[in-house]
């Protein structure tokens, strides 16, 4: 059965191009208009409108929920305090990363955990006989809306006036339409940015209301497509695209480490961190043994030599800021392979193609010069391009 988000008769509504895609069993769009690119501009520009109601939704509580979580999270839940949230990861023993995700914590014992993909059995089996903790998965009785952009935080505190006061990755409460509704500072598109989280019965109450507040200001709904176009220029990583989850991947090359995947700022604590979390000796020995096999970064391809490498083929050098989610591979200046980009686009704001990049950690420090494979005229080419520290595109406004 294919199920469809809390808003789903707005949405669809608004979908002209009538174009679908499935995610954890739902239907999501892929793009409402018939460019990708006006509804990333509205973004960058003002303000757009996502439905992230597919995601896993787990409310873990009760008296021990904070220590359960310190044991099974690799990042520090105790660090988060109430009325805060959290970006967040689960390794297996060996400290392969399983899955990331925000928590949000709304009070001292009661958290509530996102995921790409279903993991209440696995947190539950992880529950010992005296814990006092209980998991609930509230996937469907939540609905979650992400206003993104320059223009979300006075938009968002028009409908909830203490949402102009809350810090990056903070929380509030307030109403919308008599609703009761909960807004964190958190999103996935890499600039100033709310989430909404609302009773499922109340979404298209709140949905009204909000659309009808921003009329005239330039916001858009977007899919997809133009998110996955934020996420890359934000530096922030896809499952299935950028890492595989330990629990499915086939062998060790197709699974992470967090150090590998960039997060090794989660741990600069760590020796003063006294949790034996899932996987921490694991990732104490590959960081003290210096055994990480890749490390994760941004790639900026030089745009003289790729505009050259096209021109001298007799070809308009490609500017397609369509999303490449696969593999190119990167080379040093003695065609040595030493690791492959995840994502690749043409950035609109930043007028030049970008990357994630997996190279050897000897090579990522940001300038770093690399060679990016290309095909030209059923040929590979090896453009020029160096690393680059993540996110590619951070505008100060998102944290200030």
């Amino acid at each position: 059965m294919i199920l469809t988000s809390p808003f789903h008769a707005r949405t669809s509504a608004l979908n002209e191009t009538g174009l679908w895609s499935h995610w954890s069993g739902h239907l999501a769009a892929q793009r409402y208009g018939f460019s990708d690119k006006f509804e990333y501009y509205a973004v960058r520009n003002s303000a757009g409108i996502f439905d992230s109601s597919p995601l896993y939704k787990y409310r873990i509580h009760g008296r021990d929920a904070e220590r359960f979580l310190s044991g099974v999270l690799a990042r520090d839940i105790r660090t988060c305090a109430p009325g805060n949230a959290q970006y967040t990861a689960w390794l297996d023993d060996r400290g392969f990363v399983i899955e990331d995700g925000v928590i949000l914590r709304p009070g001292k014992d009661e958290f509530l955990l996102t995921s790409a993909e279903p993991n209440l059995a696995y947190f539950e089996d992880l529950i010992g006989r005296r814990d006092r903790v209980t998991i609930e998965e509230v996937s469907h009785d939540l609905g979650t809306l992400a206003i993104q952009g320059p223009r979300s935080r006075d938009l968002v505190s028009r409908l909830i006036p203490d949402a102009a006061t809350i810090p990056y990755f903070g929380m509030a409460n307030g109403e919308i339409a008599g609703s009761a509704v909960t807004v964190s500072r958190t999103g996935y598109s890499g600039d100033l940015g709310y989430e909404l989280w609302i009773d499922s019965a109340d979404a298209l109450k709140v949905w009204d209301a909000l659309w009808e507040s921003v009329d005239g200001y330039g916001v858009l709904p977007f899919g997809l497509d133009a998110l996955y176009m934020l996420r890359i220029e934000a530096g922030l990583l896809l499952l299935d695209v950028d890492f595989s989850s330990s629990r499915f991947a086939w062998t060790d090359e197709d699974r992470s480490t967090p150090i590998e995947l960039g997060f090794g700022w989660m741990f600069r604590d760590l020796g003063a961190d006294d949790r034996p979390f899932i996987g921490r000796r694991a990732l104490e020995r590959e960081i003290a043994d210096k055994t990480s096999r890749w490390r994760l970064t941004g790639m900026l391809v030089d745009w003289q030599d790729y505009e050259r490498t096209y021109n001298d083929a007799g070809l308009i050098a490609p500017k397609d800021h369509t999303p490449i989610q696969e593999e190119f591979f990167v080379y040093d200046d003695d065609m040595t392979q030493v690791g492959y980009a995840t994502s690749y686009m043409y950035s609109p704001i930043l007028q030049r193609h970008i990357a994630l990049v997996r190279v050897r950690p000897e090579l990522a420090a940001p300038g770093t010069e690399i060679r990016l494979e290309v095909d030209v005229n059923h040929r590979y080419e090896y453009v020029r391009a160096r690393t680059a520290r993540n996110p590619l595109y951070s505008p100060a406004r998102k944290t200030a």
